[in-house]
């Protein structure tokens, strides 16, 4: 004889089974998800491992362009290898010389490098403002010219200026020990352009400015090879705009070998070119790379100090940023 089973135990069968399916399910999903997390990890850990080194790279080799250079000795000027940056290539045209025998993977023909080198000195040197606890009037007229040119308020160079008075004065030289009532109330010195913000500038100003200043971490003259005009004029009191613009059409036909040259070159025999102030030549410059895969670009910033054959870094810094679309 058949038994017959109840509907009742044959309906929670079936539940059980298909609790113990979606349970199964899940657990296999958990498990697949974990392992692609995982991959994603690793991939991404490597990506950053790989650019890092690749912009590593590429930064020696500007120091090695600078370096070579150096070698050769002179001016530094517009003209040079070291001033010429380098367009967005792809990162396997670097990897190999023989195309043929080109082993490349996927991502390095997905990536793309690029960067440029620029004359710190070209800037006007925030740093010039205060020398040993005074103000340094040439300095002062030279930022005072450009926040005119560029129309921008005199009160916040004023602020910056007397942060930068009290920075000094409160940062006293090795070995002699600074006042208590000095330390309690005064700024710390700025290390880069971006705390200037809190120095005395309003973000719309330090953004205005910022093409045509620097901050080193010592005194440096402006190069007339490589400034702008803007600049050029900041800091030859004699010069008009149109005596400016007149050095920079002149350097760039055939640069200036000495600093007898520019008063020629600025149509001005009245101006007159100090060497603590002026130059034709620079120690100080800023180093950009830019590792481009898929819609992530990885940016590094460095400053590098070149004296005589010896370029070092003095600081660098990294950043990620999502690649530009292209124009229509």
């Amino acid at each position: 004889m058949t038994r017959q089973v109840p509907n009742s135990q044959r309906g929670a069968a079936i539940l059980t089974a298909m609790l113990t399916v979606v349970l199964v399910a899940s657990l296999a999903s958990a498990t697949l998800w974990q392992q692609w997390r995982s991959v994603e990890v690793e991939a991404a850990q490597r990506g950053r491992t790989q650019s890092a080194w690749i912009l590593t790279g590429a930064q020696d080799w500007a120091r090695l362009i600078l370096r070579e250079d150096a070698r050769k000795g002179g001016a530094d000027h517009l003209a040079e290898p070291w001033a010429v940056p380098l367009e967005e290539a792809r990162l396997s045209t670097f990897l190999a010389a023989d195309r043929t025998n080109a082993q490349t993977s996927d991502d390095t023909e997905e990536a793309f490098l690029s960067g440029h080198i620029i004359d710190l000195q070209s800037r006007l040197n925030v740093t010039n403002l205060v020398q040993d606890g005074k103000i340094h009037e040439p300095s002062q007229l030279a930022f005072s010219r450009l926040f005119e040119l560029l129309n921008l308020p005199a009160n916040e160079l004023a602020a910056l200026t007397d942060t930068l008075l009290r920075a000094q004065v409160a940062s006293p030289t090795p070995g002699v020990a600074a006042s208590t009532s000095s330390l309690s109330d005064a700024p710390l010195l700025p290390r880069d352009t971006d705390q200037l913000a809190w120095a005395g500038l309003s973000p719309g100003t330090l953004a205005a400015v910022r093409p045509f200043i620097t901050l080193l971490p010592v005194r440096t003259p402006v190069n007339m090879n490589t400034a702008s005009a803007e600049v050029i004029y900041a800091c030859v009191p004699a010069f008009d705009q149109a005596n400016a613009q007149a050095l920079v059409q002149a350097r760039n036909i055939t640069h200036l070998a000495t600093l007898a040259e520019a008063a020629k070159a600025g149509r001005n025999e009245a101006a007159q070119f100090d060497g603590n102030q002026h130059s034709v030549a620079s120690r100080f410059f800023e180093v950009q790379g830019n590792l481009r895969v898929g819609q992530t670009v990885v940016q590094e910033q460095s400053v590098v100090q070149r004296d005589g054959l010896t370029v070092k870094t003095l600081w660098r810094q990294r950043g990620v940023a999502q690649a530009q679309p292209p124009l229509q």
